[in-house]
């Protein structure tokens, strides 16, 4: 590869860690940017990294590698773990792959070139809208869109939660126009201060929808279905 995956480390065993790291900097692919052997040390920092890759434990004490999966959204994830009764639920957040413990080279080798594979594929062009923030004008790529939520301090102004967890306040702005600007097939309004990019929801019922994304604390995104919003809502997750 002419560029090298970079990638963070997370197991929460310092021994189990430290081979991971050691194979790691031997394949010419990656380059390990940090290791972690706390999911929370992790998680108050990833954000200021830069990397493309998490290779995590899943069983660890507190919160677990498939938690941390579901807050860094976005990047691939390959788990490690002794236990194979764990693969349902890692290939169900789209992990890249699923090693088992104890971790071969050749193994976790075959894994980091199927995230090659991935990160060869062109990226999926995406609209770029122009918005009035409070920090001055801001183009936005609509498929880093969350959500966007009123503002508690002003209901003139609109929240924008992008994939990264960062939040950006849009002046002075309708649900309306909002909507106008981006693509219609892609975003739902769901209430009468919410909408949401479809490709994040996770769970829905009656009256409530469980967004795959999830707060610091582990805690997913929730947001009301109202009943104005509903069939609408449901015509488009069905499409």
């Amino acid at each position: 590869m002419n560029t090298k995956i970079k990638c963070l480390l997370l197991d929460d065993e310092l021994p189990g860690l430290a081979f991971l790291k050691m194979i790691c900097e031997q394949m010419e692919e990656l380059e390990v940017v940090k290791a972690f052997n706390s999911p929370d040390a992790l998680l108050n920092e990833w954000q200021s990294l830069d990397f493309d890759l998490l290779i995590t434990d899943i069983e660890m004490p507190g919160m677990n590698g498939l938690q941390v999966a579901d807050a860094i959204k976005g990047k691939a994830v390959i788990f490690t773990t002794a236990y194979k009764n764990f693969a349902v639920d890692a290939f169900d957040r789209d992990a890249v792959d699923y090693v088992v413990k104890p971790v071969k080279q050749e193994r976790l080798l075959q894994a980091v070139q199927k995230v090659a594979a991935r990160m060869a594929i062109p990226a999926e062009v995406t609209k770029q809208i122009q918005l009035n923030t409070d920090k001055g004008k801001a183009l936005i790529n609509t498929g880093k869109i969350f959500c966007m939520v009123t503002s508690t301090i002003d209901s003139r102004d609109k929240i924008l939660f992008l994939n990264d967890g960062s939040k950006t306040t849009v002046k002075n702005i309708s649900f309306e126009k909002l909507l106008e600007m981006l693509p219609a097939a892609e975003f739902c309004r769901i209430n009468k201060k919410a909408v949401i990019a479809l490709r994040h929801v996770q769970f829905f019922s009656h009256d409530e929808i469980v967004a795959d994304m999830v707060h610091p604390d582990g805690k997913h995104f929730t947001f009301p279905l109202s009943e104005i919003y509903r069939n609408d809502f449901m015509k488009r997750v069905k499409n």
